[in-house]
């Protein structure tokens, strides 16, 4: 089955950056799109960003646009989210996610969670002020 680890998360200062990544296992990486979402303390899990199979195509939201950058090595079987200039509002937890491409038909699900098949366990960040 698909497993998906989240690495890289931590503690870091405002102004400060982190690097994530999740490394993909137990199928074929290059036929899935990938996905990274978060999760604040008492709030809905939202959509970061998203990313196509090749890594040509991707999808930033506006609340981090400019900030956040997703990356992928389909040779290594790992995306990346590169979060730079952190804020406190950032602190969540960061899962990464696959987007089957041919159950969706394409990508207009890119930012709607349910579209997902496979969820990563998950890693903090947490940005002091």
């Amino acid at each position: 089955q698909v497993q998906l680890v989240e690495s890289g998360g931590g503690l870091v200062q405002a102004g400060g950056s982190l690097r994530l990544s999740c490394a993909f296992s137990g199928r074929t990486f290059s036929n899935y799109a990938m996905g990274w979402f978060r999760q604040a303390p008492g709030k809905e899990r939202e959509f970061v960003g998203h990313i196509s199979w090749g890594g040509t195509r991707t999808y930033i939201d506006d609340s981090v646009k400019g900030r956040f950058t997703i990356s992928r090595d389909n040779a290594k079987n790992t995306v990346y989210l590169q979060m730079n200039n952190l804020k406190p509002e950032d602190t969540a937890v960061y899962y990464c996610a696959s987007y089957p491409i041919w159950q969706n038909g394409g990508y207009s699900g890119y930012a709607n969670l349910a579209s997902y098949d496979y969820w990563g366990q998950g890693t903090q960040v947490t940005v002091s002020s």
